[in-house]
């Protein structure tokens, strides 16, 4: 059982949980029936959990250097042979899941677990380390959506919301970070760009995704925006300008991400309360 908690923790379970929330989301929002919806849901956290373990795995070495405890694999709880197994199993498992959804869910998922794990194999100590969130969230909409009966790519303003909030999801999870990834070689897109610049810009990317929701299913008539769509672009406006103050205001940790995390919740819960389907 220690094993398996361990196992767990170096999923980074909040993020899983919340990206995997996201698909049921999205999911309902497109009206996928009960089974599709399940397989959906399934090969995506499983997704996430093979992202999770492979970056603890691959970090595992730096990790230990910085002295990080939190993370059980480099504290020696988990071995990094048995956590890189169930990475790679989950991988497996969740491209089979998504093969039964359909070869365009299928790709959609390889490209975002491909993107997800050249981040953490090495573009994370590059330039270009937000490249890999821009286009593997950019993708993850249209998971719903080629999931369906009748599959399909969703919206280009769905895209561009998911690419949005990819953005915001890197340049706030590095934050906390920046000077123990410094020390260890990983000098990324936030790390060159520094703490205030990328705080300003996850900022940004909220306010660029929530306005793709809301004018996006009103083919951008402002007129045709629903008045509970309006209150859910409120409140991530809030967030975003919450995010942005404790960003700004006080030292990096890891509240700014939960914020984020926050946004995205209540952009997917925009959807399926407003009855904005993905397939239009």
């Amino acid at each position: 059982m220690k094993t398996l908690r361990a196992l767990w923790g170096s999923t980074h379970p909040g993020p899983a949980l919340v990206v995997t929330a996201l698909s049921l989301a999205l999911g309902i929002a497109t009206g996928l029936d009960a089974a599709r919806l399940a397989l959906l849901v399934l090969s995506v956290f499983l997704n996430q959990v093979s992202v999770g373990l492979s970056n603890d795995v691959i970090d595992a070495g730096r990790d230990r250097a910085v002295g990080r405890t939190d993370k059980p694999i480099a504290a020696g709880v988990a071995s990094v042979r048995l956590a890189f197994t169930v990475a790679v199993t989950a991988v497996v498992v969740s491209l089979a899941l998504s093969a039964v959804l359909g070869f365009g869910m299928l790709a959609a998922q390889a490209l975002f677990l491909a993107g997800a794990w050249a981040y953490n194999a090495g573009l994370k100590s590059s330039a270009v380390s937000l490249v890999p969130f821009l286009v593997s969230f950019g993708i993850f909409p249209s998971f719903a959506t080629l999931s369906a009966a009748a599959p399909a790519l969703a919206p280009l303003w769905a895209g561009i919301a998911g690419a949005a909030l990819g953005a915001a999801v890197h340049l706030t999870n590095v934050l906390p970070d920046l000077d123990d990834d410094r020390a260890t070689g990983v000098r990324g897109f936030p790390h060159r760009i520094g703490a205030r610049a990328s705080a300003v810009l996850a900022v940004a990317g909220l306010f660029v995704g929530a306005a793709a929701v809301l004018l996006g299913p009103a083919g951008g008539d402002l007129g045709r925006v629903s008045v509970p769509g309006w209150v859910f672009a409120a409140a991530v406006a809030i967030v975003a300008v919450a995010t942005g103050i404790r960003a700004l205001v006080r030292p990096p940790d890891r509240t700014v991400f939960r914020l984020v995390m926050l946004a995205a919740l209540l952009l997917s819960a925009q959807l399926v309360a407003t009855g904005s389907a993905l397939t239009g």
